[in-house]
């Protein structure tokens, strides 16, 4: 138990020594260093996760994630042994904004990969459903290209077609006047094949000849026209088969099918926002921890040495500079004054 203290003191950042002489003060620290471990273990997880879903390898994604795992343990190991207790609530929250701006940016990065294996089954599900969708527009893609040359053959032979069938119905016509003068159902009345009926069926013969010359015209063309529209079809649908779905397997498509999951169920939404709210919570634990907290003895004791290296600077830079000044004494009134204004300058910065 002592080495697992004294391993989660190491993770909180803390000065294990002045822990050791303020009993009072290690559950607090225990707590903060046991966050930021298991913060980091969460970070190894996701990281190691989403790089998998990227290279689809064991091993990077294991490598990966304990770098990444580490890297984020250090950074939160970083944030909070940098904070400071002074007494002073408004200063101090100043000074742990930005972190808390850097905590929920960490807390989101570790959180995301996270959801994308919680909602694993239904990601997937939805990339299923995107793989169709992308199939389908590219299906349309391709029809699209051929549709107005097949429109444009279809429509021209629907005019050579329309031509024939308006000079049939036209020689049609005429035979039934023709018939209709000499069967006497017609025309003049009389029963006989007389002149008239003569000068319709002529003219009946005449558009029947028009006819046969309209197909023996038209036919070669309409049959070169048809070719052409199997030739469309038939590049259209290896086209069409040449199409494979597409592999949406990678780190954005499925953060974009979660994306769209969020969108559509509101369950889901929810769930995701309480996911990241927990992290969030978990990442910014210890920031907060500090924060609310009372100055203890840890903090006064760690004040104490600081302020005593502190001291011991001013104190080595007074001698450094009366040594100077000393040795300066051989030097003319202005550059005396030159030194001692430089000398000053250099105290008001330290």
């Amino acid at each position: 138990m002592n080495r697992l203290k004294e391993f989660f003191w190491l993770c909180s950042g803390a000065n294990r020594q002045i822990l050791s002489n303020t009993p009072s003060e290690s559950s607090k620290y225990v707590g903060i260093g046991a966050t930021v471990f298991f913060t980091g273990i969460f970070a190894a997880l996701a990281g190691g996760y989403a790089l998998y879903t990227v290279f689809d390898s064991y091993v990077a994604a294991a490598v990966f994630g304990i770098l990444w795992g580490l890297m984020i343990f250090n950074l939160d190991r970083f944030i909070v042994s940098s904070m400071r207790k002074n007494g002073e609530p408004r200063q101090e929250f100043l000074q742990v904004a930005p972190r808390l701006v850097l905590a929920l940016v960490i807390s989101i990065v570790i959180a995301k990969p996270l959801e994308l294996k919680i909602f694993e089954k239904e990601v997937n599900s939805e990339i299923t459903s995107m793989i169709q969708e992308d199939l389908a527009f590219k299906e349309m893609v391709v029809k699209e290209r051929f549709v107005e040359s097949r429109n444009r053959l279809n429509a021209e032979i629907g005019k050579l077609k329309q031509e024939i069938d308006l000079k049939t119905e036209s020689r049609n016509e005429l035979r039934r006047i023709a018939r209709e003068e000499a069967d006497g159902t017609g025309g003049t009345g009389k029963r006989n094949p007389g002149p008239i009926y003569r000068i319709k069926k002529e003219d009946a013969d005449r558009v029947e000849q028009e006819l046969q010359e309209l197909i023996a015209s038209t036919s070669p063309i309409i049959a070169e026209k048809e070719l052409a529209i199997q030739d469309l079809n038939a590049r259209e649908q290896a086209e069409l088969t040449a199409i494979e779905e597409g592999q949406l397997t990678g780190l954005a498509s499925r953060m974009e099918a979660l994306d769209r999951l969020t969108t559509k169920s509101s369950a889901i939404n929810l769930a995701s926002w309480f996911i990241m709210l927990l992290f969030l919570v978990v990442e910014t634990s210890p920031i907060f921890v500090k924060l609310v907290s009372q100055r203890g003895p840890y903090d006064y004791v760690l004040k104490s040495e600081e302020y005593g290296f502190e001291a011991f600077h001013y104190e080595d830079m007074a001698k450094i500079n009366s040594e100077i000044k000393k040795r300066s004494s051989k030097l003319t009134r202005e550059e005396v004054e030159y030194v001692n204004e430089r000398l000053q300058l250099g105290l008001d910065r330290s």
